[in-house]
């Protein structure tokens, strides 16, 4: 029998944001802080958490165009 991965919904939550907002990680920073902490409790069992720096907290770089236009 196979479990469930607990972050997954979290990452399948990250995907809908991502879309939603034309791919601007900076619209999504609370849904990729919960993928986060659902990480330091469940890096071991998780997938999803793979490659995913639990050490501090997100910070993006990319630049948001439609607030970088006003």
């Amino acid at each position: 029998m196979t479990t469930s991965d607990p972050c997954k919904k979290f990452a399948c939550k990250l995907q809908q944001c991502l879309k939603d907002n034309i791919y601007q990680p900076s619209r999504c920073e609370a849904v990729i802080e919960e993928i986060r902490q659902c990480c330091i409790a469940h890096a071991a069992v998780s997938v999803v958490c793979d490659g995913i720096d639990i050490s501090k907290p997100y910070e993006h770089n990319t630049v948001d165009y439609k607030k970088a236009q006003k």
